[in-house]
């Protein structure tokens, strides 16, 4: 398959917002959130790429940043062949229907004076030039086609008037409704009741094989991840630290953050208890990361060479890398 989007060192970093005080003590010398360092990946056309790792890791930042809602601080993104690091924030408009998201939150995402099926068919009015009679069509069939029935009926309703599982179906189909080729998935399922997650998930299956989508899945539940990925990458504070094919990653985990990941997933079965050592402390910050691996304070494994140079990708089996100096 061919890559549909290459990143290449790619970085983010938001100035750290000051008081007085600190700024008249301090200096001139600034802080900065490293909250994308220096990554680099590739997506297939018509795969599923899960991004998982702790909040605070930058997974978020990582998809904002691949369809520009973000600028990066520096690197490539590669859309297609075509640098979306280099365009301009106006030329970058005729890319936005090829490229849509799904966020966190769709109760947050949606206007609460708008429509549903307004809601859904703007992005119809912005790319296209539609008339009013069929974007309201193509939205109605689209309504129908995630579950939205009757369409008649929910069409006029506001986002108040929605279930969560409701909702969230809504946001999907206003990402799909311009025939993306790319969907960024922000935990689409988060916010969802526990009795509406598997069918959300199955329902983005189902449309990913019949719109010929490809998804950046950005999640912190690896089981989520092990449903509907094909490959996944594990992002630890703005690094990502291992990637590789899902059933590679789970039968063979490599980083130790991959493991520690792992071992917290909850078993269902009482006499299969975790054995694993959950790592200690918490997530350090992205102002000021640990030199060398991000990882190494909270690894059991860290030798004094974790704390001394950035581990390189290595590639640990066909197709799975590791940025670990541990064999």
């Amino acid at each position: 398959m061919e890559d549909l989007i290459r990143v290449e060192n790619l970085r983010k970093e938001f100035p750290v917002q000051k008081s007085f005080f600190d700024q008249l003590f301090a200096g001139k010398k600034k802080g900065f959130v490293h909250a994308v360092d220096d990554i680099s990946f590739e997506i297939k056309k018509g795969e599923v790429l899960g991004l998982a790792g702790e909040s605070g890791s930058g997974k978020s930042t990582t998809g904002r940043l691949l369809i520009r809602l973000l600028d990066p601080t520096s690197g490539n993104i590669y859309f297609e062949g075509e640098n979306l690091a280099d365009i301009s924030s106006k030329d970058i408009q005729k890319f936005r229907s090829k490229m849509q998201v799904v966020f966190q939150d769709p109760n947050s995402s949606l206007s609460p004076r708008m429509r549903v099926g307004d809601a859904i068919g703007h992005p119809l009015k912005i790319h296209t030039d539609l008339g009013t009679e069929e974007r309201k069509r193509k939205v109605m069939e689209l309504m129908e086609r995630v579950g939205l029935s009757p369409a008649e009926f929910l069409y006029y309703k506001y986002p108040h008037q929605l279930s969560g599982g409701q909702s969230q179906r809504v946001v999907l189909a206003r990402a799909l409704v311009t025939n993306p080729e790319f969907v960024v998935a922000d935990e689409p399922i988060a916010m969802a009741d526990v009795s509406v997650r598997a069918m959300i998930l199955e329902l983005m299956k189902e449309l990913k094989e019949e719109f010929d989508l490809t998804y950046l899945f950005v999640t912190h539940d690896l089981s989520t991840a092990k449903y509907i990925c094909d490959r996944i990458a594990i992002m630890y504070l703005g690094r990502i630290v291992e990637i590789g094919n899902t059933r590679e990653l789970f039968d063979n985990p490599h980083h130790p953050y991959t493991k520690a990941l792992l071992a917290a997933v909850p078993v269902p079965d009482p006499a299969q208890r975790r054995t694993e050592e959950i790592p200690r402390g918490e997530i350090p910050s992205a102002i000021d990361p640990p030199a060398g691996c991000h990882f190494h304070p909270r690894c059991r494994y860290a030798t004094e060479a974790c704390s001394k140079g950035r581990p390189k990708m290595k590639e640990v089996s066909p197709g799975h890398f590791s940025a670990c100096i541990l064999d």
